[in-house]
C-alpha cells in the first residue's frame, strides 16, 4: 500500500486509567525513520438528542483541561467496560448525563476525534423520541447542567462561542448536512 509508515518498535510513556501515550519508531515508505507519539484512548459515543418539536438536548460542565464551562452534546465511554456495544453506551450517556431516554437511536456513523494523535473513534447517534429517564451522573460530572435548545439558538452558541467542543461542531453539522436537524 502507498504511504505506509512501518512501526520498528513501541513504548508506553504513559499510562493510566483513561488513556496511554506511546511512542512509536517507525520507517517512512521511502526508508528514512521517524518517531510518533500516539494517544490511545477507548471509543466512545456521540449522542444529539433531538425533542419532537426540534430541541437540541444539550449538556454544559467545566472542562479542567481547557479551563472552561462550554455547551456540547452528550458524549462519553465506559473506561471499566471498553467493549460495550455502541448502541448501549450511547443509550446509557444520554441517561446518565441528561436524564432521558431514548425511543429512538440511529447510527449515523463511526468517526476519529483526532486522528493526527489519537487513536480514539467514536459513534455517533441521533436519539428520538425522548422520555424521562434517570439521571446518574459521574463524580466528575456533578457540576454538569443540561437545557433544551432551539435550533437558532444552538446555532447561535455555535456562532458566539459558547459550544466551543469540536465533536459537537462536526456532529451538528454532519447532522445538519445530512438534512437531519
Amino acid at each position: 500500500m502507498p504511504g505506509t509508515i512501518q512501526q520498528i518498535s513501541t513504548r508506553i510513556a504513559y499510562q493510566s486509567r483513561w488513556m496511554t501515550v506511546r511512542e512509536d519508531a517507525v520507517r517512512f515508505p521511502d526508508g528514512s525513520p521517524g518517531t510518533f507519539s500516539v494517544v490511545d484512548k477507548g471509543e466512545f459515543a456521540v449522542i444529539v438528542p433531538i425533542h419532537s418539536d426540534g430541541r437540541v438536548q444539550l449538556v454544559s460542565q467545566y472542562r479542567y483541561p481547557v479551563q472552561g464551562r462550554y455547551w456540547e452534546v452528550p458524549q462519553g465511554s465506559w473506561e471499566d467496560r471498553p467493549d460495550a456495544d455502541p448502541e448501549e453506551l450511547a443509550r446509557g450517556e444520554l441517561e446518565e448525563e441528561t436524564g432521558l431516554r431514548a425511543g429512538r437511536m440511529q447510527r449515523i456513523g463511526h468517526y476519529y476525534q483526532a486522528p493526527g494523535y489519537c487513536s480514539q473513534g467514536y459513534t455517533l447517534f441521533v436519539a428520538r423520541d425522548l422520555t424521562p429517564g434517570m439521571l446518574d451522573r459521574e463524580h466528575a460530572e456533578q457540576d454538569m447542567e443540561t437545557a433544551s435548545v432551539p435550533l437558532p439558538e444552538l446555532l447561535a452558541m455555535i456562532e458566539d462561542g459558547r459550544m466551543r467542543d469540536t465533536t459537537s461542531l462536526a456532529a451538528i453539522g454532519l447532522l445538519r448536512l445530512k438534512n437531519l436537524l
